[in-house]
């Protein structure tokens, strides 16, 4: 029979369905995923500027996008941003306006007849210890003026004096040198002198580099000196044995120490300006003129000078 096997009218359709799969649910987790990428790229970034900057090129940043920066307010320098400075200058382009600066003046007068008696100012810092130079007797017509100025200094000197003395006396390392340490006034100021002695030497022999007993009681010179504003003259001495070394003699030898002293005491915190001199006079100034080899005559002297003369005073 014709059509055997099919039925008539009927179509058979058949769906084939793929398993291991779902419906989409959309693409909002993408733009999550680039945010968060983002995010860490921005953040890896900072960490990387902030680690490849120095101080000055934050803080230049910075003040470029503070609202209180230069741009805000006025051009300076040239007229250009940052004062004038350009991305090719040297250093970072940071704002100064409002800065506030230090300039140092005129030091202010020293002495003050008008300080109660006994009162002691403090001592300024050493390095803004001012210069002092010794006023002209001649512009201080007053005798009773130029008397009380004599008799504040040498009471200082006394005061002083004292001072250095007790350091050493009452420092258990230095106590046995207090012997080689002479302090006393003379006209030209107070003197304090360090000085060699059998098997105790300040230098080494020969040589212009104070040993660790020198170093440690200049220091102690040092500390109450910077006190005082007055200025200073260091001088070095030998004894009479002759020099042995080639072409120098005790006369390099009493100045190459002199001047060792002087760097020590710059270092100590004297200001430079406080030096008047600094002087070798080898073996012509003895101080034991009958013992010519005597260690004592080796020595260096740093004398406070008097800010008036003696005889200006009377």
């Amino acid at each position: 029979m014709a059509g055997k096997g099919k039925q008539a009218g009927v179509t058979i359709v058949i769906r084939k369905e793929e398993g291991g799969e779902h419906g989409h649910h959309g693409g909002a987790w993408k733009v999550a995923y680039a945010d968060f990428v983002t995010a860490m790229m921005a953040f890896f970034l900072l960490m990387w500027l902030l680690n490849a900057t120095s101080e000055e090129q934050r803080r230049g940043l910075a003040d470029y996008f503070s609202p209180n920066n230069v741009l805000a307010r006025a051009n300076s320098g040239s007229g250009a941003p940052f004062g004038g400075r350009t991305p090719h200058a040297d250093g970072a382009s940071v704002s100064d306006s409002g800065a506030v600066r230090v300039e140092r003046g005129p030091a202010p007068p020293v002495l003050d007849l008008e300080e109660e008696e006994g009162d002691t100012p403090a001592p300024p810092p050493p390095e803004m210890a001012p210069a002092t130079p010794r006023p002209d007797p001649a512009a201080i017509p007053d005798a009773e003026l130029r008397e009380e100025l004599a008799r504040r200094e040498q009471v200082a000197f006394e005061r002083a004096a004292e001072d250095i003395r007790a350091a050493v006396r009452d420092d258990p390392a230095l106590a046995e040198l207090a012997r080689q340490l002479v302090v006393e006034q003379v006209p030209e100021g107070l003197r304090v002198q360090i000085l060699d002695a059998e098997r105790r030497p300040m230098f080494t022999a020969g040589s212009a580099a104070p040993n660790e007993r020198a170093r440690a009681l200049l220091q102690r010179v040092v500390g109450i000196a910077a006190r005082l504003p007055n200025g200073l003259a260091i001088a070095g001495h030998t004894d009479a044995t002759p020099f042995r070394g080639g072409e120098r003699s005790n006369w390099e030898l009493s100045a190459e120490r002199a001047n060792a002293v002087r760097r020590l005491m710059v270092e100590g915190g004297i200001a430079e300006a406080r030096l008047q001199s600094v002087t070798g006079h080898a073996d012509r100034e003895l101080l034991l003129p009958a013992e010519p080899a005597n260690p004592a005559n080796r020595r260096v002297s740093i004398t406070l000078l008097r800010q008036l003369p003696e005889s200006a005073a009377r």
